[in-house]
């Protein structure tokens, strides 16, 4: 198909936006791909909807390959299928809910587990309709508190979510099996990196899942890799139960003036001025204390202490995936002056936790956790209580103890991998792609059985895969760009060459219009601008900025009977005999495209 600039919906920008902080947003935004509508929600314009388009493709040719079968189901759904999984509730406030003209309640989706169960129901009733794969490439919205970085996280998106429905585990370990496969086959045919790590449900729910990640620096994602194979997102490692350690040479706890010590480096020093030791004090031998406020959709708010060693900091994100499908951030000012008891900088174990008070059910008013990596009998300096004061040979299990445990501390560097495959390596990435092993949960919920060869009703067993085809286009400009622009894989690029006309004389403008109708003739999408009073400059400028893979230049070479071929990624110049060009041009384009379906 040939687009010619004079016509095409098109307005590049030469300035940077000013809400655009990664180079995707940047490039998408400057290049006329797509358009601000609102915080988190973006228009697609008709070049950013030629490459959505063929990303969509490829993922629906890898959905059909391994059995998928498309549907498309409402994006305004009702309220009673996600109540009845007790998602209305607990999205919290990342859900978009609205009411009818009547006061019923609607949804916006983001995600559609419970119309696909449903649908399952409605139509299957043997385990003979079974296996089945079913998929949809549908817009989602999510109601982000922080939209950012264009189309990475956005409130309106596009999804590939494909669901399996099984009789029994082995026939859900297969289908897991095959789109494991097919998401591996995609991402390749897209031209992305990724990286496949092992990950939480979350709010998902079920037993087993993954990641595919896409590495990048601006990622959202932290996760892991050791020299031996393990990968996962930092949300999902779970660290090894520490042995119980003796402490039955440990001292009873003591008390030592601290003034002034309201974090650990300055208590650190007072315990080298005020306690002194052979061994000297450093921040690995003191407990810290944070005090974070957990929402929880239905059960609403509470304070939750988190012990770990001075040394490491808390990740929310790791303690904020613990606690799905809560939120979790840190302790205000008006928190602690509803609990006296915790004296900021000087938290100790006495009021916290089991030692602490008590509801009417006898449950600890202050929750009080302990990072997994504190071993029981291990000693510590923790806060006094009061201000100013610190305790040492405070001995967890001997002198406090906590109400549970959990991920909580900050993920490092050379951390040993939790299956001893070797020191962690951190990485930055984005989520491309998720599969999880969903299990009957869905099922039971809504109701969703069969008949089995005995004729006794059984539970369906669902999983559920996700592609973020949206992100997926943001990922590509992430990684395919320039300090001129765009750089598309010709996959996925909206057009596969882009001519430029350059100069006055009408023979140029004959002689391109040509060259593109051949080429358009020979079903290649083609980007011609025809502009007739654009400057050269301004035209290059554009096409490298636009990102097609191939540029043909129609100039003064053409006296000579030569235009110019150059590849965008390599920055290889061909000049091609005209008589010769339409051939040799689509000789090279059809290479290129087997080169990339290889």
């Amino acid at each position: 198909m040939m687009t010619r600039l004079t016509q095409l919906f098109l307005r590049t920008l030469r300035e940077t936006p000013a809400d655009a902080d990664v180079a995707s947003h940047q490039l998408l935004v400057r290049a006329g791909y797509i358009r601000r509508a609102a915080p988190g929600i973006y228009t697609w314009l008709p070049l950013g909807l030629k490459v959505l388009r063929k990303v969509e493709a490829i993922v629906r040719e890898e959905m059909e390959a391994i059995g998928g079968q498309e549907v498309h189901f409402p994006a305004l759904l009702p309220a009673e299928p996600y109540r009845a999984t007790n998602r209305w509730e607990e999205y919290g406030p990342n859900l978009f809910r609205l009411q009818d003209r009547r006061e019923n309640d609607y949804l916006l989706a983001p995600t559609h587990e419970e119309m696909f169960t449903l649908a399952v129901k409605d139509m299957y009733s043997s385990y003979k309709d079974l296996p089945a794969t079913i998929f949809q490439i549908q817009t989602k919205y999510r109601d982000e508190a922080r939209p950012r970085a264009g189309l990475i996280r956005g409130r309106e998106f596009v999804m590939k979510d494909s669901y399996s429905f099984d009789i029994d585990d082995e026939g859900l370990d297969a289908a897991y099996s095959r789109h494991r496969v097919a998401y591996e086959k995609m991402f390749t045919r897209l031209g992305l990196d990724y990286v496949i790590c092992e990950a939480m449900s979350g709010a998902m729910g079920g037993s087993k899942s993954e990641e595919f990640l896409f590495p990048t620096a601006i990622g959202e994602d932290t996760f892991v890799r050791s020299p031996g194979g393990y990968t996962a997102n930092a949300e999902a490692i779970q660290t090894p139960t520490p042995e119980d350690v003796d402490f039955s040479d440990v001292p009873a706890p003591a008390q030592i003036h601290t003034p002034g010590a309201k974090t650990i480096a300055t208590l650190v020093d007072g315990l080298n001025a005020e306690a002194a030791r052979e061994q000297g004090w450093s921040a690995a031998d003191t407990l810290k204390h944070v005090v974070l406020k957990v929402t929880h959709p239905t059960e609403g708010e509470s304070l939750l202490v988190v012990g770990l060693p001075g040394d490491r900091d808390v990740d929310l994100k790791r303690v904020e995936a613990a606690l799905v499908p809560a939120e979790v951030e840190p302790a205000s000012e008006d928190d602690f002056k509803a609990y006296p008891e915790l004296v900021p900088g000087f938290i100790g174990t006495g009021h916290i936790g089991p030692q602490g008070r008590k509801d009417e059910d006898g449950n600890s008013v202050i929750t009080y956790l302990m990072d997994a990596r504190v071993a029981r009998g291990s000693a510590w300096a923790t806060g006094g209580d009061e201000g100013g004061y610190h305790t040492i040979n405070n001995v967890f299990g001997r002198d406090f103890d906590v109400d549970g445990r959990i991920e909580a501390a900050e993920i490092r560097e050379g951390d040993p991998a939790p299956d001893g495959s070797g020191p962690l390596e951190l990485a930055r990435g984005i989520e491309i792609g998720h599969i999880f092993q969903l299990g009957r949960k869905y099922a039971k919920a809504l109701g969703l059985s069969v008949l089995d060869e005995n004729g006794k009703a059984r539970v369906v067993t669902m999983g559920s895969y996700g592609v973020g085809i949206s992100r997926i286009v943001a990922a590509l400009a992430e990684e395919y760009h320039d300090e001129h622009g765009l750089t598309w894989p010709i996959q996925v690029a909206p057009a596969h060459i882009h001519i430029v006309a350059t100069g006055k004389d009408p023979a140029i403008f004959e002689a391109a219009t040509q060259l593109a109708e051949d080429l358009d003739d020979a079903q290649f999408d083609v980007i011609y601008d025809d502009r007739p009073k654009v400057s050269a400059g301004v035209k290059f400028a554009d096409a490298e900025l636009l990102g097609a893979p191939n540029i043909l230049v129609v100039g003064r070479g053409l006296a000579e009977g030569t235009v110019e071929l150059r590849n965008r990624v390599t920055g290889e110049k061909r000049e091609l005999d005209i008589a010769e060009a339409s051939q040799l041009i689509t000789d090279e384009l059809t290479a290129q495209l087997l080169d990339a379906d290889a």
